[in-house]
């Protein structure tokens, strides 16, 4: 009898692409009453979700985060006495772990940003009124600050309230002195370009800002003036082609304005309300640069400090200070209109970083 014969069919498994969908969120917090320090959570870029809230590192205050350009490390503001800035590394689990610490040469730091080429920091200080620059190790830790600015006169107190760097410039909006100051690079320092790059009236008291990609339209969100400035790039410098309320005109309540962001196409702008506790969507010209509100919506908390969008372009979350609470709100890509879904508590959260 013949031996039977057997074909072995070797079917191949095709492995789908499992990748998670999960990234990490990071919260910067203050630490006056239940937080301890920076915490981490994952989102997950498909559906919204808020999971798994984790203590990454116990720090003072910690009230805003950057990356270095790689991720590789991550630096905050901590707004205790004096201040000081910190150095951490991104652990592999998601942990920080602490570098260093230095002086951020001046009191009441509250914004933190760092140059593209991971060389540089600067550091906004709102009580003391002055903006540090530190170079960064190759390690990722902190040397002391090589220059410190003090905007304040004798007429007038500065409050620096936020800094960006866009290639070799830095641009710096004081509220206090109700300016938005550029700096330059000059053999490795950084010099005073002009005193203001537009002239304001009033007492805006301009905060934060958005920068479009190639720097040719800047916009301010004011705290006080509930407003914000467009701001255009001229063949001499800049000017400013339109100023635009960001609450609704029935509300006359006590308000301060707080963060700004462009979307990522940049039609949309988005500003913070805080005392009416909203999102304010602004539609954008790409061509003329001028801005019109179309929307704006609750925060679904109290005293939303600070917002973000994530990295896929789809969701705006926000950090509602005295509700203890993150807010996500779905993008609406036709429109750039906002719809809530959902949010979760979190203790004192003033910064969020994808």
């Amino acid at each position: 009898m013949k031996p039977k014969h057997f074909i072995l069919l070797v079917i191949p498994i095709v492995f789908l692409n499992c990748k998670s969908p999960n990234i990490a969120l990071y919260v910067g917090t203050y630490t006056k009453g239940d937080s301890e320090g920076i915490y981490r959570l994952d989102f997950n870029t498909k559906t919204g979700i808020l999971s798994n809230l984790q203590l990454s590192v116990a720090t003072d205050n910690p009230s805003f985060l950057t990356y270095s350009p790689d991720r590789t490390y991550m630096y905050s503001t901590n707004g205790t006495g004096n201040g000081f800035l910190s150095s951490y590394k991104v652990n592999n689990d998601g942990s920080l772990t602490i570098l260093n610490r230095v002086s951020s040469e001046g009191k009441g730091p509250c914004h933190i940003s760092i140059n593209n080429k991971g060389t540089k920091i600067a550091i906004s200080n709102y009580g003391g009124g002055t903006v540090s620059i530190y170079p960064i190790h190759t390690d990722g830790s902190l040397k002391e600050a090589s220059q410190v600015f003090n905007h304040n006169t004798n007429n007038e107190t500065s409050h620096v309230h936020s800094a960006q760097f866009f290639k070799d410039d830095l641009f710096v909006a004081d509220l206090g002195r109700n300016a938005i100051y550029q700096y330059v690079l000059n053999n490795d320092a950084y010099k005073l370009k002009h005193e203001a790059i537009v002239k304001t009236t009033g007492n805006p008291g301009p905060r934060h800002f958005a920068l479009t990609k190639d720097v040719n339209y800047i916009y301010v969100i004011n705290e006080y003036g509930a407003s914000i400035t467009s701001i255009k790039r001229t063949e001499n410098g800049f000017e400013l082609i339109d100023e635009d309320n960001t609450l609704e005109p029935t509300f006359k309540g006590f308000n301060k304005c707080a963060d700004i962001h462009l979307s990522k196409d940049e039609r949309f702008l988005y500003g913070s309300n805080r005392g009416e506790n909203t999102i304010a969507v602004f539609k954008r010209d790409i061509t003329t640069g001028n801005i019109e509100r179309i929307q704006n919506i609750s925060v679904h908390g109290d005293w939303p400090r600070n917002f973000t969008i994530d990295p896929t372009g789809k969701f705006l979350l926000v950090a509602n200070r005295n509700t203890q609470n993150i807010a996500v709100f779905s993008i609406d890509n036709t429109s750039g209109k906002l719809s809530f879904l959902h949010d979760v508590k979190v203790p004192e959260p003033v910064c969020l970083l994808f």
